[in-house]
């Protein structure tokens, strides 16, 4: 990925919390704020801004294993979203719209870009005569497992030497943080 990760910009000091944990830019932005409002309660951004800063590493790391497949993010998408459903690997488009979250429109076109590059073909519906279903081909099931192979490898070099158990804990807060917003 990058020469430098992230944890080689922390400095190691007494931390916000007084842990001892290695200071980063996000405890340098709060209390300059504490400082400066300390009228405010500005811990949200203790956890939020990291979350923030993460995100931006891990869409740049995602980019970056996508392309090597000659992919963008929504290609990647929409073929895992095919790949996750099991041979045949197809769907309609309507259920890739629902996974997603895309018009269809947009849909339609991304079905179009996939099928130019031999990765999805479309299929008549068996259902319905005048439906089709979106299917991948053997090419793009290679790329699509070969891309998430990538993925899950960049994946694992950002957690680092974050422990098995850490992780797990992690992920069940981010999902409590989450889940709000998924009921929506």
């Amino acid at each position: 990925m990058s020469d430098a990760g992230p944890r080689d910009h922390a400095r190691t000091e007494v931390g916000a919390g007084g842990t001892g944990a290695a200071v980063d830019e996000v405890d340098r932005i709060v209390a300059a704020w504490r400082r400066e409002r300390p009228d405010l309660d500005v811990s949200p951004l203790t956890v939020l801004s990291r979350i923030s800063r993460l995100a931006r590493h891990l869409d740049l790391a995602r980019r970056s294993a996508f392309a090597r497949h000659g992919l963008e993010t929504w290609a990647f998408d929409v073929l895992s979203a095919l790949r996750r459903e099991g041979a045949p690997f197809r769907l309609s488009p309507g259920a890739l719209l629902t996974q997603t979250l895309v018009t269809s429109g947009t849909m339609t076109n991304r079905i179009d870009r996939l099928a130019e590059h031999g990765l999805v073909e479309r299929l008549p519906s068996p259902d319905d005569r005048r439906g089709v279903l979106v299917q991948l081909t053997p090419a793009g099931l290679r790329t699509v497992d070969d891309a998430m192979a990538d993925l899950l490898a960049v994946e694992r070099e950002l957690l680092g030497d974050l422990p098995e158990p850490d992780r797990d804990r992690l992920a069940e807060l981010l999902r409590t943080v989450v889940a709000p917003f998924d009921a929506s």
